[in-house]
């Protein structure tokens, strides 16, 4: 009898181009200092004209196939989030199980949750395979930011990068995913948004609208408090101390929120997987970015506790206790 999800394979993908806080001194003004004091960021990767969000996809998941040695035409559940698809439809998800060769007229989907994407987009994965609606899952998370960023704006520009990364999922007597929490409140999203959408049009709403706009310091204070609460949420609900998680392995926004969440789970940082100085925020990308580096330079090992936390534009948040 089945009774989980486990993860079986991680991979992950960031392009070539680093865009170092240096050359970011000469289109906007800050300091290399600055952003490493605030985010904790010393560079980012930007795709080139020819890459897509799909494109960075592919490669995470063909690593995180790869891992785990199966044929992908034993996946019959793609779930992709990204907050910067392709096109508006078919969905990167589908265009991922062509280009994978994953099983025909299985299930592929995209889910939309900014930085909380992966969370989300794992808990949906972990529930089709608890209920027998799936047999094995690819979670991607997947962005090019970049393609949304005002370069001229220095309250946004220096924040975000593009990346994939990617696990998969099987079932198992003995589940890996012990919970998933998932939220949302939109009441904030005045603190950050992209203003256009092809519901709304574009030309209406003036050039800047296809950007990133984000109120930096009101965005923080919230997530501070929210991923304070979530964590005690995710805790509580599966009877487990804070001092048995093995790994932190957040969201890679910002180095303070980092720091924050630790000091609360009372986890000294070097039992926290921070990767923000080498790719900024990735959104949905950065946590499984941040797990398959973890486990590829072996600091992960199997059978240990992560707790994943994410907070992002709805705002959303979510979190999952997964035993690796």
């Amino acid at each position: 009898m089945t009774t989980g999800a486990r993860i079986i394979g991680t991979g992950s993908y960031l392009p070539e181009r680093v865009v170092s806080n240096q050359e970011l001194e000469a289109l906007v003004e800050t300091s290399d200092q600055w952003i490493q004091e605030r985010t904790g960021i010393r560079e980012r990767r930007v795709v080139d004209d020819t890459q897509s969000c799909g494109d960075l996809g592919q490669i995470a998941a063909q690593r995180a196939i790869d891992a785990a040695g199966v044929d992908p035409k034993t996946i019959d559940l793609i779930v992709v989030a990204t907050c910067t698809p392709d096109r508006i439809f078919p969905s990167t998800a589908s265009g991922l199980q062509r280009t994978l060769g994953t099983q025909p007229g299985g299930v592929a989907f995209d889910v939309a949750a900014a930085c909380s994407g992966f969370i989300y987009a794992l808990s949906v994965a972990d529930r089709f395979l608890r209920t027998g609606g799936a047999r094995r899952a690819l979670v991607v998370g997947t962005e090019t930011m970049t393609r949304i960023l005002n370069w001229q704006d220095r309250g946004t520009c220096v924040l975000f990068g593009d990346g994939a990364g990617a696990v998969l999922l099987d079932v198992s007597e003995t589940p890996g995913i012990l919970s998933t929490h998932l939220h949302s409140d939109g009441r904030y999203e005045p603190l950050l948004y992209v203003p256009w959408g092809p519901g709304r049009g574009y030309a209406a709403l003036g050039e800047e609208s296809g950007y990133i706009h984000m109120r930096g310091n009101e965005v923080f204070k919230v997530a501070v408090n929210t991923l304070t609460r979530i964590v005690e949420e995710s805790l509580a609900a599966a009877g487990i101390d804070k001092h048995e998680v093995d790994w932190l392995v957040p969201h890679q926004a910002n180095i303070r929120i980092i720091q924050a969440t630790a000091k609360k789970l009372e986890l000294p940082m070097d039992r926290v997987v921070v990767t923000v100085g080498e790719h900024g925020n990735t959104s949905a990308a950065s946590i499984p970015i941040a797990l398959d580096t973890a486990v590829r330079d072996g600091r992960i090992q199997r059978d240990e506790l992560l707790l994943f936390e994410a907070f992002g534009g709805g705002f959303t948040w979510g979190s999952a206790l997964v035993r690796y």
